[in-house]
This record gives C-alpha cells, structure tokens and sequence, in this order.
C-alpha cells in the first residue's frame, strides 16, 4: 500500500518479509542520490548514499542539522567495509561477530570512499550493521551503504514509528519505508575503537556490561556537550526534546518523587500546564495536567523502547513544562538516562 502525506510518498512494507517492489522503490531513489526514511531496531533512520557527498548533505537540508554533526553509515554486510575503514582492529572484529547485526556502531579511521560530508571533517567514520529485515533488504537493494541519521528534525525526539517521522518531515523528503514500530526505542550505542581502552562515545541499545564481557575495560566518554568538535551523534548539540522544556529528577526513589510534587505544585501555582514522566509505579502519587508513564522501573527494556513517544506525546497534550523522573544508570538506563538529560538540556536535580 502507499498513500501521499504533503508530498511525501509512504511505502507499506511488512516488517519482518518486506516485498522487494516495495523496497526497490526506495532503493531507487538511494541510487538517484536522494533521501528515504526507514525503520531499525533501534529508530527510524533518514538515509542517503554514504558514498555521495551531494546526497548526504540532502540529510543534513532535511533535518536542519549542524554539519559538523556526523553520521553513522549503515553497511548489509561485513564485505561492504571496503573503502569506508582503513583497517578493522581486533576487538572490532570481536564485537562484530557478538553484536552485528544489531545496536552498535563502532567508530574506525575512515577509507579513502567516505566523503568528508558523512564525518564531519573527521578521520574516523561510525559503522554498523542494523538488526531489522527493511533496514538490510534496502541496503542490498540500494547496492550502497547508507549514511542515516535518526529520521527527526535535528534536536526533536527520535522517531520510533513512520508517523513520528511525518510528523517532522512531511513534505521535506520525498519517501518513508512504513515498517510499523522499532524495538529498541533508543539508538545505537557508538563505540570508539581507534583507541585503547575502547571509549563509548555515545551509550545505547548494547550495554557498557556487554561490551565489556566481550572485550574487557571500556572508558565512557564526557556527556558534557562541551566537545569542541563532536565525535559521534549526540555527544555535542541538545537532543530528543518536546517542545516543553524539560526538568530531569534523579535521585532516591522517596526524595525524587517529593521534589518532583513540589516542583509541579510551583509550576501549577504559576498557571502552568505541568507534565510527569514517571515510571508506572509513580504514577498515583503525582497530581499534574498530564501524567505518563515510561514503564516499569525494573523494565529498562520497555521503558528504553517506548521514551521517545512518550516525549512527543507531551507535545500533543501542550504542556508547559515537563519534570521527569530519573532511572538508575545500568545496564540500559545509562542509555535512558543519556537521552533524558540531553532533552533536558542541563535542566537536571541530582539528589
């Protein structure tokens, strides 16, 4: 099926067996050298051919993102890593055979193929394999690999269904590939592999346990935002957030959700329309215009896949500002916790 939502073609395509005349239409305009939105396991993506610098930069006109920002290029198979690294390390190869296919990009010097656009004037380039049966029938289609973005307006929420990335770029690209809702909910984690110990640059879908039961000591890179020149996606410019401004809590469970009630109790006595994000088991306890949960706190899996809707959904309710509650930082909840302060923009109360 394929209908037209201001001027941008959305292709139905099944996501686990996707019809090859859906996905060759896609992979059509890949190889003309324009952009077409697709689903990962992690988020939907805004892809272009990663070897033409002329078609990357139409990611970057889309999104409105800064072009210093680089990307991550998204390969179907290992043999596609030809020109695009100069060399693959060990413990690459390792992680390759452990996570790839799947949520994790590892950094590499980059080869002689991969236009400066892609980088951002760097000598390293992000690869990784997607885990998700579209993403990897379009590559082998498209015949290229493909540099991808999260398929949002730079800074916005990323997009976990095709109707988030309408809801940004209706009109801005010329095709969506529809494969329902992504897994994961967060991105890629991105993993620097060109130093030792290996460094995240940028944590998510596998965690800082996992790598390290495959490979050893990694070192988690500053999340300040203060880096001069920006290494990975999400390490430099504000990201993931509602058009609310949003404060982020984090602390003891008791003394997180007092704060979080006083807070929105200042802000209501202001006229304020208050949102809560809050795991489900805080949610009796806070009174607001609008109240939503993330999930379970034990659940970091749920609450990981299902925070950028969450997010956007403040906005449909229009609130005025949004207070958040924090999740302990392991395992996957240091990828939410990543992804929470940076909507927050260093709005955060530590307890």
């Amino acid at each position: 099926m394929e209908r037209l939502v201001q001027g941008t073609r959305v292709l139905q395509v099944d996501p686990v067996n996707p019809e090859p005349e859906v996905v060759a239409k896609a992979a059509a305009l890949l190889r003309d050298g324009d952009v077409v939105a697709f689903p990962t396991e992690t988020v939907y993506g805004l892809g272009a051919n990663a070897l033409d610098g002329e078609a990357v930069g139409r990611i970057f006109a889309a999104k409105g993102r800064p072009s210093d920002n680089p990307l991550i290029v998204h390969i179907a198979d290992t043999a596609q890593l030809e020109g695009l690294v100069a060399s693959v390390p060990a413990k690459a190869e390792r992680l390759m055979d452990c996570y790839w296919p799947g949520p994790l990009t590892l950094v590499m010097h980059k080869g002689p193929a991969v236009p400066p656009e892609v980088t951002g004037g760097l000598d390293t380039v992000g690869i990784r394999m997607p885990d998700h049966p579209v993403a990897l029938a379009l590559i082998r289609a498209a015949g290229v690999p493909v540099a991808a973005p999260s398929a949002n307006v730079s800074g916005k929420p990323s997009p976990t269904a095709a109707e988030h990335v309408l809801e940004d770029l209706a009109g801005r690209i010329p095709a969506v590939l529809d494969g329902g809702e992504t897994g994961v909910g967060v991105e890629s984690t991105v993993l620097d592999v060109t130093t030792d110990p290996p460094v995240i640059l940028r944590p998510g879908g596998v965690t800082r346990e996992e790598l390290e039961a495959a490979i050893g000591p990694v070192e988690l890179a500053s999340m300040s935002g203060e880096c001069e020149k920006p290494r990975s996606p999400g390490m430099k410019y504000r990201h993931y957030a509602p058009r609310a401004p949003l404060i982020l809590v984090d602390g003891p469970v008791l003394e997180m959700q007092e704060k979080i009630r006083d807070l929105a109790m200042e802000y209501a006595e202001e006229g304020k329309r208050v949102g809560i994000l809050c795991s489900a088991e805080s949610r009796g306890v806070y009174v607001a215009s609008v109240v939503l949960e993330y999930g379970a706190r034990g659940d970091l899996a749920g609450i990981a896949s299902d925070l950028f809707a969450t997010l956007r959904a403040f906005d449909r309710h229009q609130v005025d500002v949004i207070i958040a509650e924090g999740v302990p930082e392991e395992g996957l909840g240091l990828a939410i916790m990543n992804r929470l302060r940076r909507a927050a923009g260093g709005r955060v109360i530590k307890i």
